[in-house]
């Protein structure tokens, strides 16, 4: 058993090697060379003459590790560190591994049995990483601290740090830098726009959106929801929206709104017994409204009137006055002009007042005047026989020679009850031959001879005589 034990700790090398001690003298027959080589310790043979002594106290040469330590044992005591048959127990420092023998001996041919050195402790190179990058605090050696981060726009996955531990591998696990920034997108300002001239619309320009990716500057795409620029919006508030995609599938979106107004001037009443047409809204700058007066009314007054930019008509309102029928004319002609494109001519030919049918037709009419004046009819009457014949409109009398004028002209008899129905065009457009319902003359009016004009206020109002 060995006496003592001796624990030497020496300074930097790398290897284990075998220095003289004191003089050169010891390298004769020591079985070391002198150079500071890594040559193995092998065991010579030893002469028999030769006395092994064990009260030599450097019989192999002192050990020297560098980056470690050599614990020695001689069977001489702790003050011996390499007599013969020391044995000496070999470690490296922390951040240095042990390459050869961890245990060696002084051997009879005064050199050790075998060699070691220290070698630092490396972490292999980490890789890089995309789209990010990393610094470490002492390259790869121990206890280095490697911190990772990503360039701008991306987020790190993973583990932020990894270190070089004794077992020469990295801890945790390489991260991943991730795109997870969605775009940066900015809308145009939002815009108000007015209507043009009879117009309920206006056409909106502007500029498409800045788009910009916070990663790798890639914009995939870029979707609108909404009207494309240069078109026609009509009045109120419209959202535009933008929504920008990068390659990793990030989204950002914008908006902005478009607002169009229309220059409106107050509604206009229609005139009693009248109405009116208008061009687009009917209430919108630069609508037109035009006055028309019912049958039997006449207008008076500005004809039309215009919706200014000052949101206010031009000139006054027009009023439907009754119509004015002059029966002091030349010829009959003069007479049915008056009625053309205003009135539809109901006249009557009986040839006296005792007549039995033209009694009954009278009766029935006069319990309709509201249905004959809606439907714009003027009854003419022609009564009786020369000299005593009477025509008349309303309460105006009819002189004898437009009375003749207008049988022969429509072709009525005096010999018995006929009727004529004209339209305002001046046609003849149906005939009767005895007393008809006002109802049956109502309805061939409204099936027929309606213009598109009347036909529209029909919808748009009931029939005001129900």
């Amino acid at each position: 058993m060995m006496a003592g034990q001796l624990n030497q700790r020496c300074a930097l090398s790398l290897l284990l090697f075998l220095t003289p001690a004191v003089t050169p003298t010891w390298y004769a027959g020591s079985g070391y060379y002198p150079d500071e080589s890594y040559n193995e310790v092998y065991a010579e043979d030893i002469s028999r003459n030769r006395a092994l002594d064990y009260r030599v106290p450097r019989w192999c040469y002192t050990l020297n590790i560098q980056d470690g330590e050599a614990t020695c044992y001689s069977p001489r005591g702790g003050n011996y560190h390499s007599s013969l048959g020391t044995r000496c127990e070999l470690s490296c420092d922390r951040g240095f591994r042990l390459i050869g023998r961890r245990s060696v001996q002084c051997l009879p041919s005064r050199r050790w049995s075998g060699t070691a050195y220290c070698r630092q402790m490396r972490c292999h190179a980490l890789p890089f990483i995309t789209s990010g990058t990393y610094t470490c605090t002492n390259g790869v050696l121990l206890d280095s601290r490697c911190d990772y981060s990503c360039s701008s726009g991306y987020h790190l996955e993973g583990d932020r740090s990894r270190i070089c531990m004794e077992d020469g591998q990295w801890s945790g696990g390489e991260p991943v830098c991730v795109d997870i920034d969605p775009p940066k997108i900015r809308c145009p300002h939002s815009r108000e726009k007015m209507a043009e001239p009879e117009k309920l619309t206006a056409r909106v320009y502007w500029d498409p959106p800045l788009v910009k990716d916070s990663a790798d500057g890639t914009i995939t795409r870029v979707t609108l929801r909404g009207p494309e620029p240069g078109s026609d919006f009509p009045e109120g508030e419209h959202v535009i929206r933008y929504t920008a995609y990068d390659q990793a599938y990030n989204r950002a979106s914008c908006k902005f709104i478009v607002k169009v107004q229309v220059r409106r001037c107050p509604i206009l009443k229609p005139p009693q017994h009248g109405y009116l047409t208008c061009t687009s809204a009917g209430d919108n700058y630069g609508a037109t409204c035009e006055y028309h007066c019912d049958g039997g009314y006449e207008r008076e007054g500005t004809p039309s009137r215009v919706c200014q930019s000052s949101r206010q008509w031009s000139g006054s309102p027009a009023i439907c006055t009754p119509m004015k029928i002059n029966v002091n004319v030349n010829s009959a002609a003069g007479l049915l002009d008056q009625f053309y494109e205003k009135q539809r001519l109901l006249i009557i030919s009986a040839p006296d007042p005792s007549n039995r049918y033209y009694k009954m037709q009278i009766s029935m009419l006069q319990q309709s005047t509201c249905g004959l004046d809606f439907r714009h009819v003027t009854i003419i009457e022609l009564v009786g026989q020369p000299p005593q014949e009477v025509g008349r409109i309303r309460e105006q009398q009819l002189s004898a020679s437009i009375i003749e004028e207008l049988r022969q002209f429509q072709h009525l008899t005096r010999s018995y009850f006929n009727m004529v129905l004209i339209d305002k065009q001046g046609i003849d457009r149906e005939r009767y031959m005895e007393p008809v319902t006002p109802e049956e003359i109502f309805t061939f009016i409204d099936d027929y001879l309606l213009s598109n004009q009347e036909l529209t206020q029909r919808r748009e109002q009931r029939d005001v005589c129900e």
